[in-house]
């Protein structure tokens, strides 16, 4: 197929990344387009990707097209989208707040769509994208788009009605994950540790810890529980983070980030 990004900075250019080690053996052909036209060239040299000279292009090129773009721009640009686009393509949208709905009422009641909820570390081929169809995408479709999100971490098919929660609990995490390695790392800097050592040995710990957590049958909570000896220090510190409201402080904090979602899918 071909497949084309409109828009390939942070997030479109790490899809374009990821999917070009695998597209040429999968007999797919990478198409982009970017206004910035050196952030073009750059992700086209590395994902072997084809650079187009307009929106307009990449949809009459391209089978399947992925919209990177903020929700703000794509209100902005949706008539170049939808002037050269027919039924027979696949439209992708990765932005937040921009519903399948608001796309459809563009695109037509005919329109092939796809909903994207990826994260951040997709950079890094450890992203989680959350993929919803409207009725119209077949599966031979739908199958492509799956590949080319697993291609850089995990992906899995969700009801769009759960999106905005999605969007908060993988989209935003990272970045409370984020200050959680850093508040390890001061934490170790202020007790001997050089800040930068103390970066790699939290943020290694977060990588490991997560990766038993999809390995495993047990719960988090579970494993937490495996950690902690009793009498040790690491019950210590579990007991102090738990009466200080830390479980509590996260779930405030994605619910914040939920609602926020919420009223931008409702455009305020």
């Amino acid at each position: 197929m071909k497949i084309g990004f409109i828009g390939t900075g942070n997030m479109g250019g790490a899809i374009m990344r990821g999917y070009g080690k695998y597209a040429a053996e999968r007999g797919d052909e990478l198409y982009g387009f970017n206004r910035t036209r050196s952030k073009l060239e750059a992700v086209c040299r590395d994902s072997g990707a084809s650079p187009l000279g307009s929106i307009g292009e990449v949809v009459e090129t391209c089978d399947i097209f992925v919209i990177s773009m903020e929700p703000k721009q794509i209100r902005e640009h949706i008539s170049e989208i939808t002037e050269k686009y027919d039924s027979s393509k696949l439209a992708v949208s990765i932005a937040a707040g921009v519903t399948i709905d608001w796309l459809e009422s563009h695109f037509g009641k005919d329109a092939m769509i796809v909903r994207v909820m990826p994260n951040m570390p997709i950079r890094v081929g450890e992203g989680m994208a959350s993929l919803s169809r409207n009725s119209k995408v077949t599966d031979r479709m739908f199958t492509k788009v799956l590949e080319i999100f697993e291609a850089a971490g995990r992906a899995e098919e969700t009801d769009e009605d759960i999106i905005n929660t999605i969007g908060a609990v993988s989209g935003s995490s990272p970045a409370y994950t984020y200050m959680y390695i850093d508040a390890m790392a001061r934490c170790g800097e202020a007790n001997g540790m050089e800040y930068d050592q103390a970066v790699r040995f939290a943020a290694q710990s977060v990588l490991g810890a997560a990766k038993v957590v999809l390995e495993s049958d047990d719960t988090p909570h579970d494993l937490a529980m495996s950690v902690c000896t009793e009498g040790g220090s690491t019950i210590e510190g579990y007991n102090v983070l738990k009466e200080n409201g830390f479980e509590k402080d996260i779930q405030d904090g994605l619910q914040a980030a939920i609602d926020k979602n919420i009223s931008m899918s409702k455009g305020e």
